[in-house]
């Protein structure tokens, strides 16, 4: 009982145990504790988030890296214009009508004509084949638009031709050859016989032309199997010797 304690001994402050601190120590530790984690948190949670976001910089500057490199060394894509395909009748092209004062005869009587250029180059042939004893007879050369009417329409009339046969081995006005004053049919004046047909190819004046038409800018228009689908033409020859009738000739050869 209380009163069993001497009075000296209960006004004694009791002593403190080890394990109970003063309230200033363990605010002092608490305090402590949380600088630490703290101190910690700034340490390592912003370093892994620098390198992330790095890491993150780095892969985003790669691939950009690889799309301008890509950018660079791939080509630029080129778009190719094809050649315009110009119109054409049953596979014939249409050329322009030389004009009069363009042509020169190439026969005797005048009767004859060819583009100054290409009669100049013809006359010329015809002399270098003589020597050889080669007879290249001129049989057609520039012909008028009234003149190629007349030969397509009413020969196909009379030999009642539809017109697409017709169109084999005849362009409709407008659009042969003869008009350009740059094409000529060329016959054996020893072998008339072949004129204006396949067996002229049988004949010494055409192996001369095969080797030598090259020299004088002639060549064959319609040989076998030719694009435009014209039946073949041995006879047929036409001047490609000056840019003019180059370009008449190879300018647009796409047919529609």
């Amino acid at each position: 009982m209380i009163d069993d304690i001497p009075e000296a001994v209960r006004k004694t402050a009791p002593t403190p145990t080890k394990s109970s601190l003063p309230m200033p120590i363990l605010a002092t530790v608490v305090g402590l504790g949380v600088v630490v984690v703290g101190l910690l948190i700034f340490l390592f949670y912003p370093k892994a988030s620098r390198e992330t976001a790095q890491t993150e910089t780095e892969v985003a500057s790669g691939i950009q890296s690889t799309s301008n490199t890509e950018i660079i060394q791939s080509p630029p894509t080129e778009t190719v214009a094809e050649p315009e395909p110009i119109d054409n009748v049953l596979g014939h092209l249409p050329y322009q009508q030389a004009k009069a004062s363009d042509l020169a005869p190439i026969t005797a009587d005048g009767s004859i004509r060819l583009k100054k250029s290409a009669a100049k180059e013809f006359r010329e042939m015809q002399s270098a084949a003589r020597q050889q004893g080669i007879i290249l007879t001129a049989i057609s050369g520039f012909r008028d638009e009234a003149t190629q009417e007349y030969l397509f329409f009413e020969v196909k009339k009379n030999r009642r031709q539809d017109t697409s046969t017709r169109a084999e081995v005849s362009a409709p006005p407008g659009y042969s050859e003869h008009h350009t004053g740059y094409a000529v049919d060329i016959g054996d004046g020893k072998v008339p016989g072949t004129n204006l047909n396949t067996n002229f190819e049988k004949t010494a004046a055409f192996r001369w032309l095969e080797q030598n038409a090259a020299r004088y800018s002639f060549e064959l228009s319609f040989p076998r199997n030719n694009p435009q689908g014209i039946s073949y033409e041995p006879w047929h020859w036409r001047y490609v010797g000056d840019r003019h009738s180059l370009e008449t000739f190879y300018k647009a050869r796409n047919l529609k």
